[in-house]
């Protein structure tokens, strides 16, 4: 897998402080997407042990609220063989801190029937506590919302949903 880019100390793609890594590859395509370099697979940087090591050292310091995936497609079948063994290891060293991820894709499309579909997307939705869902819709676009760009993603209480089988919207 390769990665666009990494960044630390963010406040914009989550809640708190987090370091966000914006994998590289997304077959979504949305209108306007904010980093359509990275719709490649082949755009940046390869997520070896190395960067993998220096993204579980910036989540060390107290003030850091976790982890948050974006990109490209954190869910697209080839990210998840890479994501799924680094999000188990993120959780094994720092369990306090918040996994969010952003996705094109819908919590049912995940869950259900789509393209996304692997032998270990449950696996890697149970290490996400925040899920922002849904593609990104030019014509939903409000820069009021907070964590997502159209009123068509929804901010979701992973953990909760999975509990209840009930969509459940995460509360900050």
């Amino acid at each position: 897998m390769k990665y666009g880019e990494i960044k630390f100390n963010d406040i914009a793609n989550g809640e708190g402080v987090r370091t966000s890594l914006f994998v590289s590859g997304c077959t979504h395509h949305c209108k306007e997407c904010f980093n359509p370099e990275t719709w490649s697979f082949d755009y940046g940087d390869e997520f070896t042990e190395k960067t993998q090591q220096q993204i579980i050292d910036s989540l060390e310091p107290f003030w850091i609220d976790g982890l948050s995936l974006l990109g490209g497609e954190p869910f697209e079948p080839e990210n998840q063989h890479a994501l799924l063994p680094f999000l188990k290891k993120v959780k094994q060293i720092y369990p306090q801190k918040t996994i969010w991820c952003y996705s094109g894709y819908t919590f049912e499309e995940l869950t259900g029937e789509s393209r996304a579909i692997t032998e270990i997307t449950k696996d890697m939705l149970l290490l996400i506590d925040v899920l922002v869902d849904g593609e990104f819709k030019i014509e939903l676009k409000n820069i009021s919302l907070k964590f997502r760009g159209s009123t068509n993603q929804r901010i979701i209480d992973v953990k909760k949903t999975l509990e209840t089988g009930k969509i459940q919207i995460y509360l900050d």
